[in-house]
């Protein structure tokens, strides 16, 4: 049975695009949860119910929405209706979006997304939070998972469950890595299996601690703060390793895919287990390491994912890199030169640059796209990150 189903459909059948919103007296911080962006993830909707409906506004200083996503595909209970909702945040699609005549169930969904995100944005002086609440088709620890940008990393740290990092690298079109290229911190949040009720524990409890760790709250701390990092502690199984994702399967149109039952994420593999089949054809794995999000359902196109640890000191020297602004040294390399300064892009010529290695331009800050055979783009979040905005927050 899918989570909080019963208690949500009769509010979906008439519902607004906005189902909760906090305005506290104080001027404060903006936190807006989204949930739902897939149709078939209910946990977040079921628990920001559960956890908002105990929040006053005298308990609060600035404001908190919680947002539908995909509320026709959440009245189906479907992943999405005629397009991914979380793959259409790219500039053509939104500048698709003004002019086109027949809009589709998602491109009307994604419209009054984008109004309501402009509206809070226009109207920010204070810090603004965005918090994406998912679920995964497979068993998993609950996780967050950010564009690489430091601001994310910092307030991704205040949560005891594990991060992972870059896979903007791998998936075109996220509502987070829009929000990021804006320079406001964006992270996502993994409860758990779609239709494991712990999931919606496990979202309620992280709700929670995002509400005291942003500052919203008048108090500085929850009555049960303790209660709830114990709670993700236990759930995540004290794992809060920051990962990458070094590989993804993305299922082709018109394949065949199939991954083997029993897996789960985070699950340690040895190199060519046997993973999935490919019209018909083993897929094995190609790295010692671990899997991540293993696809057990029809809709979407992310067989699965592959993800390593980061090493402590890694993470330390990117951190000095950036703020040293050191990545102005990649352009002194053979073919390497800015392609937009001021966003932070990189253009760099593969044939010259092809025997370097992406932990290189991690370092730095950069995650990259191909743009074409010879070319590809390298996108720095630092540089168009608001820190300024968020240097005096507690966690910062």
């Amino acid at each position: 049975m899918q989570v909080g189903l019963k208690e949500q459909k009769q509010k979906l059948v008439a519902s607004k695009r906005v189902f909760h919103h906090i305005k506290g007296d104080l001027t404060g911080s903006t936190l807006v949860f989204f949930a739902g962006i897939h149709g078939n993830e209910f946990a977040g909707v079921h628990a920001l119910n559960k956890a908002l409906k105990t929040i006053k506004k005298a308990d609060i200083k600035g404001e908190v929405y919680g947002v539908y996503g995909n509320i026709e595909a959440l009245k189906l209970k479907k992943r999405y209706i005629t397009s991914d909702l979380n793959r259409m945040w790219t500039t053509s699609q939104l500048n698709k979006l003004e002019t086109k005549e027949h809009l589709t169930f998602e491109d009307r969904e994604q419209k009054e997304l984008f109004e309501f995100i402009n509206q809070i944005l226009s109207n920010s002086q204070q810090p603004v939070y965005f918090i994406d609440l998912h679920t995964t088709s497979s068993k998993t620890l609950p996780f967050i998972t950010i564009n690489d940008a430091m601001i994310n990393r910092k307030f991704s740290k205040c949560f005891p469950v594990p991060i992972v990092l870059g896979i903007e690298e791998y998936l075109e079109g996220p509502l987070l890595s829009y929000l990021n290229t804006k320079g406001y911190l964006s992270i996502g949040y993994e409860a758990g299996q779609h239709t494991d009720p712990q999931a919606v524990k496990n979202c309620e409890a992280f709700i929670h601690l995002v509400l005291n760790c942003s500052g919203v709250l008048q108090q500085p701390v929850h009555k049960n703060l303790k209660v709830y990092e114990e709670h993700l502690k236990n759930a995540s199984k004290g794992v809060s390793c920051v990962f990458e994702v070094i590989e993804k399967h993305h299922i082709q149109p018109g394949e065949q895919f199939k991954m083997r039952d029993g897996f789960i994420s985070f699950q340690n593999i040895s190199k060519d287990t046997l993973l999935a089949y490919s019209n018909g054809q083993p897929v094995y794995a190609q790295h010692k390491a671990k899997l991540f999000m293993p696809l057990y359902q029809k809709s979407g196109n992310d067989g699965f994912f592959i993800i390593r640890s980061i090493p402590p000191i890694f993470l330390k020297l990117s951190q000095l890199l950036r703020k040293i602004k050191a990545d102005v040294l990649l352009t002194w390399l053979p073919g390497i030169a800015w392609h937009d300064k001021q966003q932070g892009i990189l253009r760099a010529n593969l044939r010259v640059t092809r025997f370097m290695a992406k932990s290189i331009f991690h370092l730095f800050g950069y995650r990259n796209k191909q743009l074409d055979k010879t070319h590809m783009l390298l996108y720095n979040r630092e540089r168009v990150s608001k820190k300024e905005m968020y240097y005096k927050e507690p966690w910062y």
